[in-house]
Order: structure tokens, then C-alpha cells, then sequence
């Protein structure tokens, strides 16, 4: 390859979804991924491997904000932590761009309306060929195209629960998926949510929008090219792109993608004589206002009603997402997880094996996700160069409302035993925030098509730049986000 026009730093949704959408410019593009691709192997489909031994996870430590020690759970692959994510790819709520009350406080809304999105979500659906169906959930915003796809089938368990689930009251919906299901079944019979793809089944960022990008000869992906630091010039320019080996790359535009945990290190680790404090960093906000969704496993076991659901993860529900709490406030959203094994029982609980066995094959396994509120204090900060962070969580009153409601709710549906466990800081529940959206510069790091208030040629395309969490998974507003700024950069940078 020539000298890049662009260079990405990271494969997953925001990298990739980014590349994507700019290969048919001809502009020369490198994307650097610090991880190698994951090739099928005996683990990829072994709940043992992937849950009791942690195999996929890296050998790596950070500290959380008393100083303690503890192995995270991001990837280093190519596509990231997509990798091995639920395929969920939903809209955040039209509500969820203003500022909303919450139990914990009160979010300071977005500097773009969903509406300014919208046109970026339709193509992002596209783009991971996504299943879904509107109509069926009360609190889905307009869409102005359809989904690609049908909604993936429900199981006969989960299409009695979803019938159950009306009977009660509760509006259940189809979760917007990105899976090929045969394509999925045809390597295993096997979950998808949390198992790595290595087949193509599961439409993540490497399967999906890095697989359109590397179809173009304009771009390149390098693999094993860990990003160390990054330099600037005269202007605030980011001159280069150093790796691990010392190489120094160069390109007129630089993309930063790594994550949000992971951005907010590399620029941090940037500073420089001029810069103390970090690159893109004159807020003071880069590594603030960290994100990590308030999540909860909630089983929903019958003693008489077996569940041998393969992959179980096929419904929502919205009907506490903008209000239930005590004054009306929101509490979250609530999906199906991915069918829970005895092996991912005993790996997660202190259940013996007989006990284990027998609650998964007679458990429903629902996910409750609550909205964490952005706090300057909840960070990322680095220790002599060890990532530290400082997660403090918000919102948890209404999280704990939520798992309540359900609870209830599963108990009038027929389920007499309904246990739940939430989920700790090992879990990577959709990490964002970190290096802000907004049209200050004094109070954010990007502004509204994610260049860098500081660095006129740097952009930030992953969670980093969300400055509210919602309370969905946010791979496809990432993705959105991605598509959005290629379009400004199509207009400012390449016309």
C-alpha cells in the first residue's frame, strides 16, 4: 500500500463500521488491530473453555479504583470485543438524545437528535444485515426504512414464554439480531451471545463491515500492530502513529477506535511536553464520565417445564424502559440471554453439578440492563502505565426496581422460582463514554461527527464518544455514529 490516507486504529464495530463506509472513496486506508483474527478451533464452541477456563480472555491485569488488581474482559481480536457479543443491534430510543430523570440523577442529553442519526441507523441495519421486526415494541422511534431481514425465530420455550409474557401485561418484542442462524447452527448447535465467531454466522464487525471494506484494494488491514502512542506537531496535527515495534506510520487523517477503556489510555499515554495532560485533553474530560451498564442474569425456573432452547436469545421487553420507577422514572430494558449451560452455572455460582444441571434445563435466562449515568469522577486514569479504572456506578436504585419488577412479573407468568445475580466489573457491559461528544470544547472531547475539538485530524469512532450509556446495547448506535462521520469527512476531507 502507497501512504495511507487514513489510518484506523482498531477492528471493531466503530473501526470496521468506519472503513466500510469509506473504501468506495478509493482513499488508501490502513486499519492497525493490536489482535490477530480468531480461527475455528475446539474452544470457540465449548462453554467449558469459554466460561470455566476464560481462554478467549487476555492475559492482562488493570486496577480498579482502590488499586486492586483484576483480569478485564475485552478482547484483542479482529473485531474486537464484537467478537463475541450478543448480536443485539437495537436503536437507542428517540427519548434517550434529551435529557432525561432518572432514580439516580438526571442525563444531560446529546448534542444531535435522533432524527440527525436516524438515516445512519437505517444503513448501519444494512450494513449487519440485521433480523428484526417493527411494530411490536411500544417504545421503538420512527424508522424510515425496514429491517433487512425477519426477526430470527423463537424456540417453542421462548415463543410460550412470549406468550406468558402478554398474558401478564407486557409487551414482549423481537431483538434486532445480527446472526445468519443456519450458517450460525451449522458449525455447532450452541448460544451466540458471548461465543467468538469463526464461521460467519454471527454478523460482528470483522464478518460484517470489515469483510465490505477489505473488498476494496484501497484497504488494508494489518494485524499484531499494537498502538503505543501518538504524536502531534505544529497546528495540533497528529504527526504519527507509533507501534509496540517503534515503526512510525503517518496519514493526514488518524482514527482512533480501540475501545473506551482503550482510547482513553492511548491518548492519555500521548501526553507529551506541550500536552501534560493528554492528547485531545484540553477539557480535561478524556477518560471521564465512564460508562458500564447496570446488568443482572435473572432465571425464571419451573420445576415441571423443560427449556432445551439452543440459543434461547430471541426477545425484549420495553415496557419499563421510560418509566416504572416511583415517580414514573426509567428503568431499563430487559432480553432474553443466551441459553445458560451447567457448565456456565457452576463456572459463574457455587452451585454443585446436579443442582446446576438441573436449573439450566429448567431455567428461562433473561438479562436486565439499567441506564449508568455519566460521572466526571467514574474514570480511566493510567499507573505508571497500568490502566486504572475507577468505575463508579450510578442508577443502581432503579436497576434494583427493575430486576423487581421482573421478578414479579415472571412469578404472575407461571414461574415460582426466580433467582438473579448481577453482573460485576469483570463483565464488559457495553463500556462508553470515555472521551465525550458535544459542541463545547470546554466540556467535551469531539464534536458532533467525532473530530476532535484539539486535533483537527483526529477522529474517535467507538463508545468513547457516547455521552449517555441508554440503556440498550450499543453496538448498532456505534456503528451509526461511524457511518455518520464518514459521511462528513466524504464532504469535508475527500470532495
Amino acid at each position: 500500500m502507497t501512504t495511507p490516507a487514513v489510518i484506523i486504529i482498531g477492528s471493531g464495530i466503530g473501526g470496521a463500521t468506519l472503513a466500510a463506509a469509506l473504501a468506495p472513496t478509493g482513499m488508501q486506508i490502513l486499519i492497525l488491530e493490536r489482535g490477530d483474527r480468531l480461527l475455528p478451533s475446539a474452544q470457540d464452541r465449548s462453554d467449558k473453555a469459554i466460561f470455566a477456563e476464560g481462554y478467549f480472555r487476555p492475559e492482562e491485569e488493570w486496577l480498579d479504583g482502590e488499586g486492586k488488581p483484576f483480569n478485564p474482559g475485552n478482547y484483542y481480536y479482529v473485531g474486537g470485543n464484537s467478537k463475541f457479543y450478543g448480536a443485539v443491534l437495537i436503536r437507542y430510543r428517540r427519548e434517550d438524545f434529551s435529557p432525561l430523570a432518572h432514580m439516580g440523577g438526571t442525563t444531560p442529553g446529546w448534542p444531535i437528535s435522533y432524527d440527525d442519526l436516524e438515516p445512519s441507523y437505517g444503513l448501519a441495519e444494512k450494513m449487519y444485515s440485521v433480523r428484526g421486526q417493527i411494530g411490536q415494541d411500544p417504545s421503538e422511534p420512527a424508522h424510515s426504512s425496514g429491517y433487512p431481514y425477519p426477526p430470527v425465530p423463537d424456540e417453542p420455550p421462548i415463543a410460550a414464554l412470549r406468550q406468558r409474557l402478554t398474558k401478564v401485561g407486557l409487551h414482549p418484542s423481537s431483538l434486532p439480531l445480527g446472526v445468519d442462524l443456519p450458517l450460525w447452527l451449522t458449525r455447532a448447535r450452541t448460544p451466540w451471545d458471548a461465543f467468538p465467531d469463526t464461521t460467519g454466522g454471527k454478523m460482528d464487525a470483522e464478518t460484517a463491515a470489515l469483510k465490505l471494506a477489505l473488498l476494496h484494494s484501497n484497504v488494508q488491514l494489518r494485524t499484531k500492530a499494537l498502538v503505543t502512542k501518538l504524536h502531534t506537531g505544529s497546528g495540533g496535527q497528529i504527526t504519527g502513529v507509533e507501534l509496540a515495534s517503534g515503526e512510525i506510520l503517518s496519514a493526514p487523517i488518524v482514527v482512533l477506535a480501540a475501545g473506551a477503556i482503550r482510547t482513553a489510555a492511548l491518548l492519555l499515554a500521548s501526553a507529551n511536553e506541550a500536552l501534560p495532560n493528554g492528547l485531545a485533553n484540553s477539557s480535561d474530560q478524556v477518560g471521564r464520565n465512564f460508562m458500564n451498564h447496570n446488568c443482572s442474569a435473572v432465571l425464571a425456573i419451573h420445576p415441571f417445564w423443560t427449556n432445551d432452547s439452543v440459543y434461547q436469545k430471541t426477545l425484549m421487553v420495553n415496557d419499563y424502559y421510560l418509566t416504572g420507577g416511583p415517580k414514573g422514572e426509567p428503568l431499563g430494558n430487559i432480553q432474553l440471554l443466551g441459553k445458560i449451560s451447567g457448565t456456565i452455572l457452576r463456572a459463574t455460582t457455587a452451585m454443585p453439578r446436579s443442582v446446576a444441571n438441573w436449573v439450566a434445563r429448567r431455567s428461562v435466562d433473561l438479562y436486565a440492563m439499567s441506564e449508568d449515568l455519566p460521572n466526571p469522577d467514574s474514570r480511566v486514569t493510567l499507573k505508571d502505565g497500568q490502566i486504572v479504572l475507577d468505575w463508579k456506578r450510578s442508577n443502581w436504585e432503579a436497576h434494583l426496581a427493575l430486576v423487581a419488577k421482573l421478578k414479579a412479573k415472571l412469578r404472575r407468568a407461571g414461574y415460582p422460582i426466580v433467582l438473579s445475580r448481577p453482573f460485576d466489573r469483570r463483565t464488559p457491559s457495553h463500556q462508553c463514554g470515555t472521551a465525550r461528544m458535544g459542541n463545547d470544547a470546554k466540556t467535551s472531547v469531539v464534536d458532533i461527527f467525532c473530530r476532535s475539538h484539539d486535533h483537527p485530524n483526529l477522529f474517535i469512532t467507538d463508545a468513547s464518544v457516547l455521552p449517555t450509556s441508554a440503556a440498550v446495547n450499543p453496538a448498532l448506535t456505534v456503528a451509526a455514529l461511524a457511518i455518520r462521520a464518514a459521511g462528513h469527512m466524504k464532504r469535508t476531507e475527500f470532495a
